[in-house]
């Protein structure tokens, strides 16, 4: 463990102050608005526009990584989003706000390739396990950071994106000194779409519904809060909780999901979300501390559905598609988080804030039927499992080049970038010899 934080401590330090940056940024801009008292389907178009720039960063990533380099492509998309976010504190004008969160997002997306196809090129497969547990740990306690710093600054002024800014601007030290720079140049991975659509339609389905929740919880979340009368400190308080929820449930989860059968166990867990947001939902008055406490259950089985789906995924898919594989879920995944909260934020506008867990409830119950029914589902391929790897609901910290999946070796990439005909006709000789 001390091996690997002192090799990795650039990394993990810079992966805090950027989630910083990201989790107090995304909380501030939905306070905000819903204090401007600004149309719920504006505050949802906001959210989407960032999901929708991290699906674009996927390739403009690629691309930039592969011409300039990763320090010089993580320095110039930090010095985008600085200038990105200063830009919010000259402007009050919404639809250039909605673009420079498209442009925020996109150089996240490029940000979090870096990062991470840095530590999947360093990482030992003996050490791989907790390398990328110490990452998702800084991811979460980069986000709940941001929402104590806006619980103690107590307030929405635009004051709040200098403290971003600075964020965001303090995140280019580690990266910039370290003198560690092994990472290497990356390669495509293919999609396979066709073949995906026909293997595994019900998981992407089902993919689609958890992005939908994700994106409406991390955009709408703070506007629900507001809609209870609660105040700032408590809004940050609130976010914090129920962000710090996802990284309670993942080590449980790692646990069950390599000793019980996964799928029924996404079934139990979709449930016990849509049981757990019901309240929410219907009752229209709560303490602030049952609130909390509701929240903190649903929010601990939201954040457990996508892991449970990628790792059923990998369980009816062969070891040479598990990269596209990776690649079509986040694609399904950054869909449904677009289309989530700007459906979310028009319903919450006339009917109130309690619509955010109606919808919630509703994801729920669609995850649980897709996962219940098992009808026409490919056989599972005995030596395709994998152990279950801890990761985050969402895309802020998931990149789209699929290459990067931290599950993966090199070997097996390779045999995806390779044609092997000759392989492939030595398998069906030996199968005519056995007929015969």
């Amino acid at each position: 463990m001390k091996n690997v934080l002192n090799a990795f401590l650039p990394l993990y330090t810079t992966t805090l102050l950027m989630l910083l940056g990201s989790g107090l940024l995304t909380t501030y801009i939905s306070l905000r608005l819903a204090h401007d008292e600004v149309n719920g389907t504006i505050i949802g178009a906001i959210t989407a526009a960032n999901y929708l720039g991290l699906v674009i960063g996927g390739k403009v990533g690629h691309n930039l990584i592969a011409r300039v380099g990763h320090i010089r492509a993580y320095v110039s998309c930090a010095g985008i989003i600085t200038a990105s976010v200063v830009g919010h504190g000259l402007s009050d004008f919404i639809p250039l706000w909605i673009f420079l969160r498209l442009v925020i997002g996109l150089c996240m997306m490029c940000q979090y390739m870096v990062l991470e196809s840095w530590l999947n090129d360093r990482a030992e497969p003996s050490q791989r396990g907790t390398i990328f547990g110490l990452y998702m740990v800084a991811t979460y306690l980069g986000l709940c950071g941001g929402q104590i710093i806006l619980m103690a600054a107590a307030g929405t002024s635009p004051s709040m994106l200098l403290i971003v800014a600075l964020c965001f601007a303090l995140c280019l030290v580690p990266i910039a000194l370290t003198t560690r720079t092994t990472a290497q140049p990356m390669s495509p991975a293919p999609m396979e779409l066709g073949y995906f659509f026909k293997a595994i339609p019900k998981l992407l389905a089902a993919t689609l519904v958890m992005g939908m929740a994700a994106g409406a919880f991390y955009g709408l979340a703070p506007v629900f809060a507001i809609s209870k009368g609660l105040t700032t400190q408590q809004t940050g308080l609130f976010m914090g909780v129920t962000i710090f929820a996802g990284m309670v449930s993942q080590f449980p989860l790692s646990w069950l999901s390599d000793r019980y059968d996964r799928q029924r166990l996404l079934f139990y867990t979709a449930v016990l979300f849509a049981l757990a947001s019901l309240p929410l939902s219907v009752l229209p008055h709560l303490s602030f501390w049952w609130l909390l406490g509701i929240a903190f259950v649903s929010s601990m089985a939201m954040f457990s559905l996508y892991p449970l789906g990628v790792a059923i995924a990998n369980d009816y898919v062969d070891p040479q598609r598990r990269v596209s594989l990776t690649a079509c879920l986040l694609m399904a995944f950054g869909i449904g988080a677009c289309v989530g909260p700007l459906v979310t934020g028009a319903v919450m506008q006339p009917f109130g804030g309690n619509v955010l867990y109606f919808c919630f409830t509703l994801c729920g119950v669609t995850i649980g039927a897709i996962s219940w029914i098992r009808k026409r589902q490919p056989e599972i391929i005995v030596d395709a499992p994998l152990p279950h790897v801890v990761m985050p609901d969402s895309l802020t910290s998931s990149p789209l080049a699929a290459v990067l999946n931290p599950t993966l070796d090199e070997e097996v990439i390779q045999e995806v970038m390779v044609d092997t005909p000759n392989e492939a006709q030595e398998e069906e000789g030996e199968s005519a010899d056995r007929v015969a």
